[in-house]
């Protein structure tokens, strides 16, 4: 039976905050949603609801973004340029490299999406996306993990963030694969947190009678659920000081990049960011600015068109860099954030809920009904006493799968992938077929365990065959 002052406490705290309809239902539940429903209503953050309800959902009000407040960011080049940057090149290049092989860096994978604008049903980490063996994104990321530990003798552990809709799934995935050879000591699997849906009114919606909508909080929602879910704790435990974090989607990332390790590092950053040369001024990627003296990403949809299309004397966008969603972390930085509980800024998105009404009923709305709250990784940036920015070769790190077909799809991503296979190849000297057009007339594809780098390619020339037209060629 319910306690009765834990329920007139609830009732109170949600008459507060103007929620009090999430008890609508009351009397037509059993004790076990009952229970449930409280557990979910304590859950909340009542003391920011208002301010929520009020500031993003009924005004749509985020932080407004003042033109004359930032400037265009700075990077280090995917190439040194001088004498003077291949040295601290080489020095960031071997302290990377130390620290990987000293355990002090660890995998981080934001994987909470489902594969449905793929037209594929489970995780989108189990999406089969390499040209010839069909392996899932999970698969190529293991298999990168693999080779660096065999490479510089340390376990390099793997963190996994996924969401309600597929923690379950996901971690069936990797039982299935027993953990894809990693040990699963090595793999820790976490949820992230969710936040309250909202109808347009500011009233907090109800999946059901008992049940609040909800929705993942975000790939922000990362720095709380490393605490909450003892990842941070195991970190600690095994001497982890470093995290290499991307997001699921792209199969090109380079995990454990001793380069981007080392100048992080050099440079004393606690949050650091790699970043891609924009194609064009809209490109819908965020824009890495100063803000203050600090790195800031501005979402393209926030920075100006006047400010967009502004070049230098040498014809070159100012505002050039475009966040990857690709980071360095520092531990004791996650930690510090959440001793000091430190919450990053909450961004709407106004989208189709389904709900029960007032009157009970299901609501499948066909247009855009409600508001869902997210927090964005890239908000701690300004948190962090240091950052650089290493602008990296699109064509060799960044193939998204985001899309069936079209820009970022998996045509396009698997067509990048063996691109790049070629080039690697092609850097040995090995004759890749070509089409008149230039494109590779063959498929390709390089197991992490053949080649970490195109570097590694040389080493194992004499294991690679002619190629033909039409080919199929698995390096492994």
């Amino acid at each position: 039976m319910t306690d009765r002052s834990n329920l007139d406490s609830t009732r109170n705290g949600l008459e507060q905050c103007k929620q009090s309809h999430l008890l609508g239902f009351w009397e037509a539940l059993g004790p076990a949603e009952r229970d449930a429903l409280l557990i979910q209503i304590a859950d909340l953050d009542l003391a920011q609801i208002p301010t929520w309800a009020e500031t993003l959902v009924k005004n749509g009000d985020e932080t407004p973004i003042e033109p004359g407040d930032f400037q265009p960011a700075k990077s280090y080049s995917c190439q040194p340029q001088t004498d003077a940057d291949r040295d601290r090149y080489a020095e960031a290049t071997r302290l990377g490299q130390d620290l990987i092989a000293a355990g002090k860096v660890a995998a981080f994978v934001v994987a909470g999406g489902q594969g449905t604008r793929l037209g594929f049903d489970g995780p989108k980490g189990n999406y089969p996306i390499s040209p010839i063996e069909n392996k899932t994104l999970f698969q190529i990321f293991a298999e990168t993990i693999k080779a660096v530990s065999d490479r510089y003798g340390a376990a390099c552990p793997w963190y996994i963030m996924t969401s309600p809709l597929n923690h379950g799934a996901t971690v069936e995935i990797f039982e299935s694969n027993d953990y894809y050879g990693l040990g699963q000591d090595n793999v820790l699997i976490f949820q992230q947190g969710t936040l309250p849906n909202f109808g347009t009114d500011g009233k907090i919606l109800l999946a059901d009678k008992s049940s609040i909508a909800r929705s993942p909080d975000g790939h922000g929602g990362s720095i709380r659920a490393l605490q909450r879910s003892g990842a941070l704790a195991d970190m600690k435990k095994r001497g982890v000081e470093y995290l290499s974090y991307w997001q699921v989607d792209n199969p090109l990332v380079k995990l454990f990049d001793p380069l981007f390790i080392g100048l992080h590092v050099l440079d004393g950053a606690q949050m650091s960011s790699k970043a891609v040369i924009k194609c064009e001024p809209k490109e819908k990627v965020g824009n890495f600015c100063l803000v203050n003296d600090k790195v800031t990403v501005i979402e393209y949809s926030d920075l100006p068109d006047e400010l967009a299309e502004q070049r230098n004397a040498e014809g070159e966008l100012l505002f050039h860099l475009g966040s990857i969603a690709i980071h360095i972390i520092n531990t004791d930085f996650i930690e510090k954030l959440n001793s000091e509980d430190c919450s990053l800024p909450l961004h709407r998105a106004v989208k189709k809920i389904p709900h029960v009404d007032s009157q009970g009923a299901v609501v499948q709305p066909t247009e855009p009904n409600g508001v869902k709250l997210e927090s964005f990784i890239f908000d701690a940036l300004p948190l962090a006493a240091g950052s650089i920015i290493l602008d990296i070769d699109r064509d060799e790190q960044f193939a998204p799968v985001k899309n069936a077909t079209g820009v970022d799809s998996a045509e396009s991503t698997r067509a990048m992938m063996i691109e790049r296979a070629a080039r690697w190849l092609e850097s040995a000297q090995v004759e890749v077929p070509r089409r008149p057009d230039g494109s590779v007339d063959c498929l390709i594809e390089i197991a992490p365990s053949f080649a970490l780098e195109q570097e590694d390619i040389q080493a194992h020339r004499d294991e690679i065959p002619a190629i033909e037209p039409g080919d199929s060629i698995y390096l492994a």
